[in-house]
């Protein structure tokens, strides 16, 4: 299955252990046209860039899922949008809710807000939440 090939990518939560894992099977299974990176943490960002060097077809895009208009401006000419992009750790979870609930839920939210009005042409991947176009299962990976 080739449904990744020449297609524009974009991963929210880029540099978290799924992106990063996901970032990894999408170069050594397809031949993505272009593959962004979006996340806040720009340590892991160029931690990456260091460890996909030989990878002319990714780009590093600073940004929060917090922040709608940066969403939409990152999701100019995408194909595929991956939410992943998440607090995953429990205790610090516990002591934050509310920046818990601004990252996993408002932020799930901007993400689908944020995207083109053509959701024909906008595909969406994401392990919490459906969302409007077409929903692809891992194991079609």
């Amino acid at each position: 299955m080739a449904i990744f090939n020449n297609k524009v990518i974009l991963i929210a939560g880029g540099t978290g252990s799924f992106g990063k894992k996901f970032v990894e099977t999408i170069l050594n299974r397809y031949k993505p046209k272009k593959v962004i990176i979006y996340s806040r943490d720009e340590f892991k960002q160029h931690e990456m860039q260091h460890q996909f060097k030989d990878h002319r077809n990714i780009r590093f895009f600073i940004g929060d899922v917090r922040d709608k208009d940066r969403l939409r401006m990152a999701f100019q000419e995408v194909d595929f949008v991956v939410h992943a992009a998440a607090l995953k750790q429990v205790p610090a979870m516990e002591y934050n809710p509310a920046e818990a609930v601004k990252t996993n839920t408002l932020g799930a939210m901007n993400v689908i807000d944020a995207a083109p009005p053509n959701y024909a042409r906008t595909n969406y991947l994401s392990r919490a939440i459906p969302i409007p176009g077409r929903q692809i299962r891992d194991s079609a990976l």
